[in-house]
Order: C-alpha cells, then structure tokens, then sequence
C-alpha cells in the first residue's frame, strides 16, 4: 500500500522563559493509505501535538510532514485550509457542534465549504445521519441530545465528504464504555468502507486494539510500534533510532 503520510525526523520544541521543552524529538513514521493508525500515550507524552502537525495546525520546529506527496509544513494558511476542506476530516472530543443549528445542519457544513447546493448537502447529510443510527434525529439540535448522540453527529459531520484522511482527538473520551464501544465499532466500519485512512489519538488501551497498528508515544518519541493482524495477533515493529537535545527538557505537550 502507498503511504499517505509520510513524517520525517519531526521535531517541536517550545520556548517557556529560558528553558526549552521537547514536545517530540526527531519522529519518522509512514502511514498507508485506508490504514488504521493509533497514537497512544499518556497525558503530556506529545501525541496530541504529533497529530495537530499532520492536520497542519501547528508548525514544526524541524523536519518535514508530507501528505499524498505535498509539503504541509511549508503551506501558506490559506493553502492549508484548502488543503484540510479538500481531504481532511475531524472527529473532536468534546464534539464542536454548533448548538444553535440541527444535526442534519451540522452534518453539512463541511459541504458548504464545498459549495455544495443545499438541496445535496440535505440528502448527503440525512443518509450519513442514518448511517450512523440518527435518522430520528435530524431536527435535533445538541442540546436535546445526549453525549454519544452528539459524538454521532460529529462522526457523520468527519466523513460526510468522504475525506481520505480522518483525524480524531480522544474521540471517546467523554463517553461510557458502551457507547465508546458502539462509537468506535461506527468510526472503523465507515473508514473501512471507504478505504479511509484513520488516525487516532487516544491514552487507552482498549481503544488502541481497534487499529491496524499502535503508536506508543513517551515524552515525545516514539516508544514503540505494534501491528494488529486480522486475527488480533500483535507483533513489533522496528523503530528507529531517536535523537536527543541534552540542552532541552523531554516534555510533552
């Protein structure tokens, strides 16, 4: 499979007064195309800054972050947002619905961008609501329904446009284990169905187990790398070496 994204020798470095703290320290990883990648760590271990530098929401301090083959470090933001409405989607985790419009309203606004009629963006947003178990719920707005129904609706909204690439931030981390289980089962099976590249961050486990291959992150670098076979099988992959600052604090961000 080709690679999608393609990270090399990134590196962020913060400035706080005169000390210098490593959010993450020279990381290389490739994701393929219609892969499932989880970024795992604890709070502070710097998953959430790797994965803000491949949405193109923040600038590295070194190194390069390629996607289908363009230089997202080096966009302008105009071009960037361009290039995030044409092949990127979101999943939050505290949901970034707009309350005071409906699900179906919310659904579509990725279409608007796209200068899509509305009467299309209508019909798109219904099937994905009913796609992912809202088809009673299209006049709804968030504040009428509950957290895993508005996670839903925020599922629908990511992948409405059908983007190759679904970034999603602690997607479940709001929810229950039931509806984190039924949420996580509905993100997997839309990315599948698509041959939609899936990255994830997340601290637990038991998310991390859904994805073709888990990302351990710690302060900064890249801990380890496990790939899950069709059976549930994990083995280990290579890591490279990783370079250190002496002069700066490992610290993630």
């Amino acid at each position: 499979m080709e690679n999608i994204i393609e990270l090399s020798n990134l590196r962020k470095v913060y400035r706080i007064g005169n000390e210098k703290v490593v959010a993450l320290d020279n990381i290389s990883l490739d994701i393929k195309k219609g892969e499932f990648c989880c970024l795992l760590g604890t709070s502070g271990s710097g998953k959430s800054t790797l994965l803000n530098m491949m949405a193109g929401l923040e600038k590295p301090t070194k190194g390069s972050i390629r996607i289908k083959g363009q230089a997202v470090e080096k966009m302008s933001e105009k071009k960037l947002a361009k290039f995030r409405q044409e092949h990127l989607g979101f999943v939050f985790q505290s949901y970034n619905l707009l309350p005071m419009l409906n699900a179906v309203e919310n659904v579509s606004m990725p279409l608007t961008f796209k200068g899509i009629s509305k009467s299309v963006r209508d019909k798109k947003s219904r099937a994905m609501l009913k796609a992912v178990g809202l088809a009673t719920h299209e006049k709804h707005k968030p504040s009428q329904m509950s957290g895993g129904q508005q996670q839903r609706v925020g599922i629908a909204r990511a992948f409405v446009a059908i983007p190759e690439i679904v970034f999603a931030d602690e997607p479940t981390g709001n929810l229950d284990s039931k509806t984190t289980s039924e949420v996580m089962t509905l993100i997997t099976r839309l990315a599948r169905e698509n041959n939609q590249t899936l990255v994830i961050v997340t601290h637990d486990l038991g998310i991390a187990k859904y994805a073709d291959r888990i990302v351990h992150i710690f302060d900064g670098n890249i801990e380890k790398i496990e790939i899950i076979n069709n059976s549930g099988e994990v083995s280990n992959e290579e890591v490279g070496s990783v370079l250190h600052d002496s002069d700066a604090v490992p610290a993630g961000v």
